[in-house]
């Protein structure tokens, strides 16, 4: 192989390798988050933007459930990075679209109710309502620290139907994310 044989495999594995290993599109985003102690227990509510890409919405449109998975934890107030996190939870919900009954469906975790929307922009904001989620329990908490939860949102590419995962994983327009945002632990 020639010097400029090479330049040119060169070139060519880095623009592959640009194109997919690109950072992940942050799409979604939180909006506001809040958290009540109730009868001993931290619960979380939640709004969250769902700003899917064009081949996500597509696939949706084409009777591709996409799953979203809501990632929680729960960390002592300027914990070092190797700290463990006091609590660590992610929860799935999916949103379908069913095309012979023309509606659209949001699974929240098993054993939760159903919900059926006539339009998609409906289901997206239920998705994104997040109510009355279950996090920690106060008696775990250390009364002299502060703690922060942190929050992640992403689309779950391991829950799209296999055929679909390949391209997901190397186009960045499936990698989408809300990043990690913290907010305050408080009552």
């Amino acid at each position: 192989m020639t010097r400029r044989q090479r330049l040119v495999a060169l070139v060519c594995v880095g623009w592959l390798l640009a194109i997919g290993l690109a950072a992940p599109v942050a799409a979604f985003q939180v909006e506001r988050a809040s958290t009540q102690l109730i009868d001993g227990t931290y619960w979380l509510d939640a709004f969250i933007d769902f700003r899917f890409t064009d081949q996500a919405l597509e696939a949706l449109e084409n009777g591709v459930p996409l799953t979203i998975a809501l990632h929680t934890r729960i960390r002592r107030k300027g914990a070092r990075i190797w700290e463990e996190s006091l609590f660590d939870q992610a929860i799935h919900y999916t949103i379908r679209y069913k095309p012979l009954s023309e509606r659209y469906s949001v699974e929240p975790p098993a054993g939760g109710e159903v919900r059926s929307f006539v339009t998609r922009d409906a289901a997206l904001r239920a998705l994104g309502t997040v109510s009355r989620l279950r996090l920690i329990s106060n008696e775990r908490l250390d009364p002299d620290s502060r703690y922060q939860f942190h929050l992640r949102v992403s689309l779950d590419i391991d829950a799209l139907p296999l055929p679909l995962r390949p391209m997901a994983y190397l186009r960045p327009s499936w990698r989408l994310h809300s990043g990690w945002s913290k907010w305050p632990l408080e009552p």
